[in-house]
């Protein structure tokens, strides 16, 4: 419990490198018939770029993790798209497929943004991702590598599914062993809406009994998490391959290790 509560702390410092990036998003995201698909890494400053713009239109998404090393989905995107570069975005709404983060992050504000237009905080990122590469370091770099021990084992029959938010220190550990385990999952965004949310549960700047936004992305999920508390707890796993629904990051992990690692 030790080892995992430094993890969460590193996990923590990373967040804070990039400023506040992936905490807040759109209480009513403009969410896609099809799913959208992201391959990337956990570790990747460039594809941390696109998961803080995903977190703040509050974008769902499927995630299919490749690691260095992975021999899973890394081989895909080598066959869709020609490369190995990352991260590998496809919207099969609009036939799209690119690389490039810089590309995507202007395609997503373009086609699920409220203007259409990239704000300026998020069109010109620096050539050399130093800061969150930074970030990365201090993260330990957790998932970057593949878990060696799992390349053998096929992937499961159907996605996982995670809900978080990208600078969630919690959510952000559980990622990482979901990429290095390469676990494929759907990422369901829950971003704060509003300055109440701002802040863990217990320590919310809005004390008292937790109210989301009416008619916002929390208000609807919290029945799914299937809370008796009207509250919202990240990260939340579900398995559908087991039925098992697991809050708690260390449970998660240790879930994961034991099922698929």
């Amino acid at each position: 419990m030790v080892h995992h509560q430094i993890k969460v702390v590193q996990a923590l410092a990373s967040s804070l490198t990039e400023g506040g990036r992936g905490v807040t998003g759109t209480p009513f995201p403009n969410q896609p018939e099809k799913a959208l698909k992201l391959y990337e890494f956990e570790g990747s400053p460039f594809c941390r770029r696109v998961r803080e713009v995903m977190t703040l239109l509050n974008l769902d998404y499927e995630v299919y993790p490749c690691p260095k090393g992975g021999t899973k989905y890394r081989q895909v995107v080598k066959e869709k798209g020609g490369k190995l570069r990352f991260p590998y975005f496809i919207d099969e709404n609009t036939g799209t497929a690119m690389y490039e983060s810089q590309k995507i992050v202007d395609y997503l504000f373009k086609h699920y943004g409220k203007t259409g237009k990239t704000p300026k905080k998020y069109s010109h990122y620096p050539k050399y991702p130093t800061v969150a590469m930074v970030g990365t370091i201090i993260n330990g770099a957790r998932g970057v590598w593949v878990n060696k021990k799992s390349v053998d084992r096929a992937s499961p029959a159907q996605l996982l599914e995670l809900w978080g938010f990208e600078a969630s220190p919690y959510t952000r550990v559980v990622r990482a062993v979901l990429t290095e385990l390469e676990i494929p999952f759907i990422f369901h965004n829950v971003a704060k809406e509003c300055w109440q949310d701002l802040g863990p549960a217990v320590l919310r700047l809005k004390p008292g009994k937790y109210v989301p936004l009416v008619g916002g992305k929390r208000e609807k999920i919290i029945p799914v998490m299937g809370r008796a508390k009207q509250d919202i707890q990240v990260p939340y796993l579900e398995d559908p391959n087991t039925g098992e629904k697991l809050f708690e990051s260390a449970a998660i992990v240790s879930y994961l290790q034991k099922q698929y690692g």
